[in-house]
C-alpha cells in the first residue's frame, strides 16, 4: 500500500479543501467532484506550501468548476434558516448513529463525528480519523445516504481514491447493497441490476456516485 496522509483547508468560499500525499502521485493536480468535493494530490517529496500556491493560483478555476456543477439547481431557490436548522438537529441525532451502525458492521473504528453545512461536498475524513458528515445526507434516500456515510468509512483506511480505496469500498458496498436488496429497498434493487450492467471498474461505486449527482447540498 503507498505511504499516503491528508491537510484539510477551509476556504471562504470553496469550503474545505483536502490535500492528499502519496508515493503515487507524480504530479500536483486538483480534483473537483460533486460528491467528493476538492480534493488536491501532491506527490510526497512536495512540501504542502507549494501544493497550496499550486491550488491558489488556479482557485479561479476551482469555483468556476464548481458553479458549472451547480449549474442544473439554478431555479432551485435556496433553503430557509428555520429548515437548515431543523435538518442541522435532525442531522445530530439521526446521522451519527446510523454511522456507528454501519461502523460496527464492516470493522471500522473511527474518531469523532461532526456534522456540517456546507455548500461544497457531502462529507470527509481527517488523517486523525475524524468524519464530517453534511446535514444535506438527510434528504437523500436511504441507500444513497449509506453511500455517502460508507464512503468516509473507508477513508479511515485510505485518505486518497486510489486502486485499494476502491476495491475496499467496492467490497462494502456489494455486501450492504445486497444487504438492502434483500430487504425489499427498491432503489437498492435498482442500482444493483444497473451496477450488474455497468463497464465501469467499480461498478457500484460508479452508479451510485452518478445516482447521488441528482441531489444538491443545502
Amino acid at each position: 500500500m503507498a505511504r499516503q496522509e491528508g491537510k484539510i483547508i477551509v476556504d471562504p468560499e470553496i469550503g474545505e479543501v483536502m490535500f492528499r500525499k502519496s508515493l503515487r502521485s507524480r504530479r500536483i493536480s486538483i480534483r473537483v467532484h460533486p460528491v467528493k468535493g476538492v480534493s488536491v494530490s501532491v506527490p510526497y517529496i512536495v512540501p504542502y506550501a507549494a501544493a497550496r500556491l499550486f491550488f491558489e493560483a488556479r482557485r479561479q478555476w476551482v469555483i468556476d468548476t464548481m458553479a458549472r456543477q451547480r449549474e442544473k439547481y439554478r431555479d432551485i431557490p435556496p433553503a430557509k434558516p428555520e429548515e437548515v436548522e431543523a435538518l442541522r438537529l435532525q442531522a445530530r441525532k439521526e446521522l451519527p448513529e446510523r454511522l456507528a451502525v454501519l461502523a460496527e458492521r464492516y470493522g471500522f473504528s473511527y474518531n469523532r463525528v461532526a456534522i456540517k453545512h456546507n455548500a461544497t461536498n457531502w462529507g470527509s475524513c481527517s488523517s486523525k480519523g475524524n468524519i464530517n458528515l453534511n446535514l444535506s445526507i438527510l434528504r437523500l434516500p436511504g441507500i444513497l445516504r449509506d453511500y455517502v456515510l460508507l464512503h468516509e468509512l473507508c477513508h479511515l483506511r485510505h485518505q486518497d481514491h486510489g486502486h485499494s480505496f476502491h476495491l475496499l469500498l467496492e467490497h462494502v458496498l456489494t455486501d450492504h447493497i445486497l444487504r438492502e436488496a434483500d430487504k425489499g429497498d427498491a432503489l437498492s434493487k435498482e442500482l444493483a441490476r444497473k451496477a450488474a450492467v455497468s463497464k465501469a471498474r467499480f461498478p457500484l461505486d460508479h452508479t451510485m456516485t452518478r445516482a447521488i449527482r441528482e441531489y444538491r447540498v443545502l
